[in-house]
């Protein structure tokens, strides 16, 4: 008889009851009579031809459990339901799991030593991001917007015209500043005439100053010589003077007395006349020489002081000098204001600085504008990198120039080449706003990040922009760029 699959529920009950200490042993008895038929069920199925001496072909030993049974047991164990015959079952799961879990092993062992294979010499961050050039644009001069000539996202070459704006009040401006630097040259002009003029006026005046100190000075010599023979002239004057008065009066006595003729007398008449005549006209000459002698001296004073003038010809020239100086400043003054003017009228139209796409366009025609506030950005599309921030134990063997494997986000399956382009300065904690400070209060160790700039060299027709997410995989075996 084999009894397979019997359960608790499925065994009946004994007629006499025992005490509630002896019903787990009865029940561990039931239970254990029943494993044994079933194993001796599945034994004798599996290998029937096992030898009497408890053993089966493959030499392993059987243990059938024994059919004798205790008092108790053979009175609270009923006899066995009839059980039908069944397959034979598999082998023990204790053996399946345990082959599964040494493969499982084995597979698990194989894989990480294939991972550390594959990776070996390759330092990896997800914390990497693509940059780019992103111009802000601003008009360099205030005033109203006439046209705008891009929409968002176009693609714009360097040079090309973007927003123009009204260059009426430019252009008034560029007129005036003009016609001052015109006005500016006639001044100068004027100021290197004058200088001409007053270095040949100094140059004359004092030849002519000593020239005429000269002349005057020998004028005022032949005065005084004048002079002197004006006055022996009237000396000897005086004395004719005397000796005819003498005469006249003894002429006189005598004709009173009869004793000369009338013609005697006015002969010492006519004498005495001519002397005092004589005396007269010499005194007159004195007295004109003495007046040359004060205009001879007039005129010396006169040279000396032209002397005096032309002595300060060199400080007139010098002022004349400064005034063409200060005429040519004023050129360079005007000039610069109509340069100004002019780029003033040429920033009227705003051109892109770079080659890109415009982003961020907030200007509409009619607005007000200037320098203080962007129109638009432009983001760059010839120069990209991506900055990859690797943790501080990662990048003592990163060099320049060692490849770089780039994966970006968006664009699943792409493989990006690049090169390590050069490490940081410092850490990314240290440009914070607020960097850390750990010699104050508790410390807590935190792993450090460094930035890492990475140059694309093949981006494989990966349309990259700035921003985009990516993971870098640095091969720091690879030697590095000299």
């Amino acid at each position: 008889m084999v009894c397979r699959g019997l359960r608790q529920e499925d065994l009946p009950e004994t007629r006499q009851r025992r005490p509630s200490a002896a019903r787990p042993r009865r029940k561990r008895a039931i239970f254990r009579v029943a494993r044994e038929v079933k194993w001796d069920d599945a034994m004798s199925n599996a290998a029937p031809s096992s030898s009497p001496n408890g053993t089966d072909d493959s030499g392993l030993r059987i243990v059938r459990p024994s059919t004798e049974m205790t008092t108790s047991q053979t009175e609270t164990a009923p006899a066995p339901p009839p059980a039908v015959s069944a397959p034979p079952t598999a082998p023990a799961p204790r053996s399946r799991a345990r082959i599964v879990f040494v493969v499982l092993a084995v597979l698990a062992a194989g894989g990480t030593g294939a991972y550390w294979w594959m990776n070996r010499g390759l330092e990896s961050t997800d914390d990497a991001q693509v940059e780019g050039h992103i111009v802000n644009v601003a008009a360099r001069v205030a005033g109203q917007v006439s046209e705008v000539l891009v929409e968002d996202n176009q693609l714009v070459q360097a040079g090309d015209p973007l927003v123009r704006i009204d260059p009426s009040d430019i252009e008034t401006r560029l007129a005036a500043a003009r016609a001052d630097a015109a006005a500016a040259v006639a001044a100068r002009d004027a100021a290197q005439a004058q200088l001409t003029l007053t270095q040949a006026t100094v140059s004359s005046s004092d030849q002519q100053a000593r020239g005429g100190l000269t002349s005057a000075r020998a004028g005022l010599s032949s005065v005084a010589a004048t002079i002197q023979s004006a006055e022996a002239q009237i000396t000897a004057a005086r004395s004719r003077v005397s000796l005819a008065q003498t005469e006249l009066g003894r002429a006189q006595h005598l004709f009173a007395d009869h004793s000369v003729a009338q013609a005697e007398l006015d002969s010492r008449q006519a004498a005495y006349d001519q002397a005092v005549a004589t005396l007269a006209q010499s005194e007159a000459a004195l007295a004109a020489a003495q007046t040359g002698r004060a205009t001879w001296m007039g005129q010396i004073d006169t040279a000396q002081g032209r002397i005096v003038q032309a002595a300060a010809g060199p400080d007139q020239v010098a002022a004349a000098q400064a005034a063409v100086a200060q005429a040519d400043a004023r050129i360079q003054a005007t000039t610069s204001a109509v340069h100004l003017a002019e780029l003033q009228l040429e920033y009227a139209t705003v051109r892109a600085p770079i080659t890109g796409y415009v982003s961020r366009r907030t200007v509409e025609p009619g607005a007000m504008v200037g320098p203080d506030r962007a129109m638009l950005a432009i983001v760059g599309s010839e120069e990209l990198w991506v900055v990859a921030n690797f943790k501080e134990d990662q990048i003592a063997h990163m060099q320049p120039g060692q490849p770089v494997t780039i994966e970006v986000d968006a664009f699943d399956g792409i493989e990006v080449r690049g090169h390590v382009e050069s490490l940081a300065g410092a850490t990314g904690a240290r440009f914070s706003l607020i960097p850390p400070d750990n010699a104050s209060g508790n410390f807590t160790k935190v792993v450090q990040r460094v930035p890492v700039r990475i140059a694309i060299d093949d981006a494989h027709g990966a349309r990259l922009v700035p921003g985009l997410s990516a993971t870098t995989v640095v091969n720091v075996a690879a030697p590095a760029a000299h």
